[in-house]
């Protein structure tokens, strides 16, 4: 117990299938009659549209998840045994409620055969425990266990408190005065002055890296400025050589989001062209992209075939 199990795939609910043979009654919301005790920050109840947030949340602390049905008096034994016990425990561990029976995907990701089904998650790795509702004193020591283990795997977080504040934000570092006379200027559409602000802040230091990729976003924009897309792709079809309609729709495509389609255009046409300006718009649009996007690197290889 004091290893998750190493070949058990990470929870998925992708492709489950519903076997459920039986149409019951809808079970009541907890806190209202004929349904579960409300629930608290240390016991929760989670479907499956909140099923990927519990898996999540299983790096930081442990969580115990009971499937449950509402007309068992058996599942309904267990869920109130471990959520005592939960209670008890005071955030070193969460009570995941799942109703099996509304929520069959979670339930076969599970492979629950029954209910009452307990099973722990840690770290993403699910830890079958035990079927049906044993005495309180056993369960109590099954979860001492999955505690330890929690630790030995090192998810040692704790859940929050129901009245603990969320922190605050980390606020926004400071932008650098020309920096920030650049993003005013964006924000009111004056697109010259951004570009005049980057450069002078490349002037005062040619290695300012987000300034050459923001003079490079804000030069993109000027030069798609009020541009009309089905005329400027039929000038491109057209003059397949006419270097400035391939660079006038590839700058229409980064924009668009059609990355690698602006940059095979420009690489083919610097392979025929070897034309300086292409190359240099290339460059232009990588800094407009990120140097550190796949597609960017595997540009950045076919330019160099393309010249070489």
């Amino acid at each position: 117990m004091t290893q998750p199990p190493g070949p058990q795939p990470r929870l998925d609910v992708r492709g489950a299938v519903d076997l459920s043979a039986l149409a019951r009654p809808k079970t009541p919301a907890p806190g209202t009659p004929g349904g579960l005790p409300q629930g608290s920050a240390y016991v929760v109840d989670v479907d499956e549209a909140g099923f990927p947030d519990l898996v999540q949340a299983t790096t930081r602390f442990p969580v115990v998840v009971v499937l449950w049905a509402g007309w068992s008096d058996v599942s309904k034994q267990a869920v109130a045994d471990l959520a005592q016990l939960a209670e008890q425990d005071g955030g070193t561990w969460q009570l995941a409620r799942i109703d099996s029976e509304a929520n069959p995907q979670v339930a076969a990701a599970f492979q629950a055969q029954s209910v009452p089904t307990t099973v722990a998650v840690l770290a993403g790795q699910p830890l079958p425990l035990y079927q049906g509702a044993p005495p309180i004193d056993q369960v109590r020591g099954v979860i001492d266990q999955v505690i330890a283990a929690a630790a030995a795997n090192g998810v040692t977080g704790r859940v929050p408190a129901a009245d603990e504040a969320a922190p605050e934000p980390a606020p926004e570092p400071e932008l650098p005065p020309l920096h920030q006379a650049a993003y005013d200027a964006i924000e009111r559409d004056d697109l010259e002055t951004a570009v005049a602000a980057y450069e002078q802040a490349l002037r005062e230091d040619p290695r300012d890296a987000l300034a050459r990729a923001g003079l490079a976003q804000v030069q993109l924009l000027v030069r798609t400025r009020g541009a009309d897309l089905q005329a400027v792709r039929k000038a491109a079809a057209d003059s397949p050589r006419d270097i400035g309609a391939q660079l006038a729709v590839a700058d229409l495509d980064v924009l668009g989001g059609k990355v690698e389609d602006a940059f095979e255009r420009l690489v083919d046409l610097l392979a025929v062209t070897k034309a300086d300006e292409v190359r240099v718009r290339l460059v232009d649009l990588f800094e407009v992209v990120g140097a550190e996007d796949e597609r960017v690197v595997r540009a950045r290889r076919a330019m160099a075939n393309a010249l070489y």
